[in-house]
């Protein structure tokens, strides 16, 4: 896994004072986010995710390199010893709320009233919640209540 300061010093990044765009600089195409929405979901085998998500194979050999260097996959050997799996790092996992926040902004806004998608459900069968965020006082936060300090 690549270190801080290895990340830190990548010349490509798109703005490297924004942490929203060195976050997309990682995993801000269309299929890195499917690749990790599908490893949350359990798939661990190469032929599980190009199955799943339908992506040319040399792609899914690509994201799936990314997704490795940058630390929020990990290469292991099955428990088959037969064949390599991928398997979410912390970091990795540390992009369920990201997950989660696209999942519910496309149940708002890329979905026709009534048209069906699927639904996700917590350990006991009951639909996720919401996601607000909220200041340390509790109170929601939104674009209209924060701004960015850029550094200096």
């Amino acid at each position: 896994m690549p270190t801080a300061g290895a990340r830190a010093s990548n010349p490509d990044w798109t703005d490297p004072e924004c942490p929203v765009a060195r976050t997309l600089d990682l995993v801000g195409d269309r299929w890195s986010l499917l690749v990790v929405r599908d490893a949350m979901d359990g798939a661990r085998s190469f032929t599980e995710f190009q199955r799943r998500t339908g992506i040319a194979r040399n792609i899914l050999s690509d994201r799936l390199r990314k997704l490795t260097a940058h630390g929020l996959l990990v290469q292991r050997t099955a428990p088959s010893g037969r064949r390599q799996e991928y398997v979410l790092t912390d970091a990795g996992r540390d992009l369920f709320p990201v997950v989660l926040t696209l999942r519910q902004w496309g149940e708002r806004h890329a979905f026709a009233p009534g048209e069906s998608r699927s639904t996700l459900v917590d350990r006991h069968g009951t639909p996720v919640p919401e996601l607000v965020p909220s200041g340390a006082d509790g109170t929601p936060v939104d674009a209209g209540t924060t701004e960015v300090r850029k550094a200096r």
